[in-house]
């Protein structure tokens, strides 16, 4: 048999074929988990709720199953899932905690076979009625927003999970127009900025978004002076807020008036500067409303936020380069107060947590437009207030 060039040259170029398509696998991101414990909070108070509730979950599928009640806590409203998957921490939205004018925070330990939570250690909030919670990007420290008194807290989180002393602490000063709401501050939310050199907390009852420089070594923060914080219009009443993915631009939402302001994001120093302020909701709506959870979809193509009144979930598209937003759609939760919803790690599914009809109702992203459409599943959960979810695999 003659061998020709051609016939030399087939196995190189076989060879190089099977290297770029190798490469180009190396370079995919790695898929997400499909299998996830999901744990909801709640409120326990003049509710038939026993505390937080878990579930297994299938992203592949968007199918729930229920394992029961994980803990039996009191008014468990919001939860953070350690980033090792070992633990959870939740804060119980109380007003009194071992005699003190407090709330409490509690840790978990998780059970990943079963879903059930081991108490660790609780707590006071440093605060009473505390709201949120979330963990700095280390996961040393957990960061709590305590809502009836104003005042925001961090705490250590120790090798075995517990939570120790706090390292800071801040007491909110202020009021603002709105004399029912906001006669004093009402610290709402907190976390830190991408790079976790900052914190920033929400205070709905001074309209400002507080802005501290956070120190690491110690756990402790202090006002990012010159630049600590920035005023929303009065009356807006700022609730929650989320970065971008890109960590460009920063989105609030602010009860009060219904509305979401767009900020650009300076990461170098800190700093807020407003872009856009947009209603949540549609023109011709003129019934009572309160917002409550915003989110960006894990692409950073969409923004969703929930409103309370109009029991809806507003979608925005997000411009890429400008960071601003143009309404897509007004979707109804198929429930009452749509409380929180959360966007599964996939993005592929939105849950919509309606706190006064005890359910939530789960929904399919068009990964396109963002839109919503139902998949007829809905979880029955009493009071639902936070979702979390647990990485399995």
């Amino acid at each position: 048999m003659k061998i020709t060039r051609r016939l030399l040259a087939f196995p190189l170029v076989f060879v190089s074929l099977v290297c770029l398509f190798a490469a180009a696998r190396a370079q995919e991101k790695p898929a997400a988990p499909r299998r996830y414990l999901v744990y909801v909070g709640t409120y326990t108070t003049k509710t038939n709720s026993k505390g937080i509730y878990a579930y297994s979950y299938d992203a592949g599928t968007g199918k729930f199953k229920a394992l029961g009640v994980a803990a039996e806590t009191a008014d468990p409203s919001f939860l953070a899932v350690h980033p090792s998957g070992k633990y959870l921490y939740a804060v119980n939205e109380i007003g009194e905690f071992n005699g003190e004018k407090s709330g409490a925070v509690s840790a978990f330990l998780i059970d990943r076979r079963t879903g059930k939570l081991k108490l660790l250690n609780q707590v006071a909030s440093r605060g009473a009625g505390p709201c949120h919670i979330s963990l700095d990007k280390t996961g040393n420290y957990i960061l709590v927003a305590n809502y009836d008194s104003g005042t925001v807290a961090v705490f250590p989180v120790q090798k075995d999970g517990q939570l120790g002393k706090y390292t800071g602490f801040a007491q909110h000063a202020g009021s603002g127009v709105n004399k029912e709401r906001q006669e004093g501050p009402h610290a709402h939310w907190i976390a830190t900025s991408p790079d976790n050199r900052f914190l920033l907390a929400a205070d709905l009852g001074i309209d400002r978004i507080l802005i501290s420089k956070f120190h690491l070594a110690d756990g402790a923060f202090t006002p990012n002076k010159p630049n600590a914080g920035v005023k929303l219009k009065p009356g807006a009443g700022p609730r929650h807020a989320a970065f971008h993915p890109g960590g460009k631009f920063f989105y609030v939402t602010s009860e009060l008036n219904s509305t979401v302001t767009v900020y650009s994001y300076d990461a170098k120093g800190g700093t807020l500067h407003e872009l856009q302020v947009v209603s949540t909701l549609p023109k011709d709506f003129s019934g009572e409303n309160d917002t409550a959870e915003i989110a960006v979809h894990p692409s950073g193509k969409f923004l969703y936020v929930s409103n309370r009144g109009r029991d809806s979930i507003a979608v925005f598209a997000i411009d890429p380069v400008k960071g601003k937003l143009t309404p897509v759609a007004d979707i109804a939760t198929q429930g009452k107060t749509p409380r929180n919803f959360a966007i599964d790690p996939t993005g592929k599914y939105l849950l919509a947590a309606n706190q006064r009809s005890n359910d939530i109702v789960v929904f399919k992203i068009d990964p396109a437009t963002g839109a919503l459409t139902l998949t007829g599943q809905v979880i029955e959960v009493p009071s639902p207030v936070d979702i979390a979810f647990l990485p399995l695999e």
